[in-house]
């Protein structure tokens, strides 16, 4: 895949990072045979290095990217695991592995992982046909996404995707976060807000229609996250900072707007998968309410959280809800300079800051909002009604087990 010699030994690096990353599992003890997931850089565990070989000065291929888990750099848009990490693991599975870093039916024995770095949901063509072409036509989408699940399931069905039944009823099928980019990129070119907003109904209906082709190839168990709250990302606070204090949410201090933006999405998308739910009664389709999930971070900007039941047992303190761990600026932790590139700077302890470059949560973050969906009420339906054989799960959902500390 990669265009030089240097590049090929890179990834051969990467493939071996990747390998030693896996925690310890065993197939018989899995709630699902594997996770198949589909998205973007929220999601993405080490494709973008593949699929853009070229960009070989990308600072998410080099440190301090993965800093805090990986002690190297592995294609992952944080300092150390992401969300897919801490939903595998909880469910007994390993990390699950981006799909170009393998060819063989063994490597992809736990799942295989699409999500790439930058991805959107609409293709560059729909963004030119109306008046906001993106800035690199080879944008990854979800339909070639879907192009290489599809080749996949040749792979581990030779000759007969059809009797992939198995492989399609136990697995679990994570359909983003997807969306943020199709309106991130034209956001940031300056396209007019109302113009933006006229996108989502078209990006709704390619993840409904994902899902769709997904249940007619056997998919069962679909989890599908909103988008975040993009008015308490610190790129968004900066690049559209106010003079107006009514622009900003007294009680987190987020953009207004933004926000708004987002849970309009949320809402199409939730009413869409309940429209969907309802022409597929024989198939779990739930919703996970990032939004929700993350907001626990900025309303409540010193929460601890006791992570039992996933791995490490470490309890996180989010100190700087709004501030980007690597990068440079005073307010927000951004500037000119980009983590990984130029005169940027990298805080003490990424653990305390729920941005790690300024647009992707850090790890801490990442934690949290996974303790929502697994621990908390911020799957609709709940995950764990749907996963009756996840002991782990059950473990993992325990009111008991699962403490939630204040320090104010």
């Amino acid at each position: 895949m990669a265009s030089s010699t240097s590049m090929t030994v890179a990834a051969a690096v990467l493939v071996v990072v990747l390998a030693a990353a896996q925690p310890a599992w065993a197939a018989g003890s899995a709630c699902y045979s594997r996770v198949f997931s589909f998205g973007d850089s929220l999601a993405d565990t080490g494709n973008y290095r593949f699929v853009f070989s070229n960009d070989t000065r990308a600072p998410v291929l080099w440190p301090p990217y993965g800093e805090t888990y990986f002690h190297n750099a592995t294609g992952r848009f944080s300092n150390g695991r992401i969300l897919i990490d801490f939903i595998a693991d909880a469910l007994g599975l390993p990390f699950v592995p981006p799909y170009w870093g393998g060819r063989s039916a063994e490597y992809f024995a736990g799942g295989a992982n699409f999500a790439v770095g930058g991805a959107t949901a609409l293709s560059p063509e729909f963004f030119r046909q109306n008046g906001a072409p993106l800035a690199n036509d080879k944008t990854v989408h979800l339909d070639m996404e879907m192009d290489w699940f599809r080749t996949l399931l040749n792979l581990l069905c030779p000759n007969d995707t059809a009797g992939c039944t198995n492989v399609m009823n136990n697995s679990l099928f994570l359909v983003g976060e997807i969306g943020g980019n199709d309106y991130n990129l034209p956001f940031f070119a300056g396209v007019p807000f109302h113009k933006i907003r006229t996108f989502t109904p078209s990006v709704i209906a390619k993840i409904s229609s994902t899902i769709t082709e997904l249940i007619g190839l056997g998919a069962k168990t679909l989890l599908v996250p909103g988008n975040l709250p993009i008015g308490c990302v610190p790129t968004y606070l900066m690049r559209f900072k106010s003079d107006k204090k009514e622009d900003y949410d007294p009680e987190t201090g987020c953009l207004r707007s933004m926000n708004e933006f987002s849970e309009y999405h949320n809402k199409l998308l939730a009413d869409e998968l309940e429209e969907l739910r309802k022409l597929h009664p024989g198939v779990a389709i739930i919703y996970a309410d990032y939004y929700g999930a993350a907001m626990e971070i900025f309303l409540h900007p010193k929460k601890s959280v006791a992570l039992a039941k996933i791995k490490d047992n470490r309890t996180s303190t989010i100190e700087y809800p709004l501030v980007a761990c690597c990068g440079g600026g005073e307010t927000y932790g951004v500037s000119s300079a980009r983590c990984g590139r130029g005169e940027y700077k990298v805080c003490d302890d990424p653990q305390k800051y729920g941005s790690w470059d300024g647009l992707h949560p850090s790890e801490a973050a990442y934690k949290v909002i996974a303790d929502g969906l697994l621990r908390g009420s911020y799957t609709r339906p709940p995950i764990a009604i749907n996963t009756n054989s996840c002991p782990q799960l059950t473990e993992v959902v325990s009111p008991v087990e699962f403490k939630v500390l204040y320090d104010l």
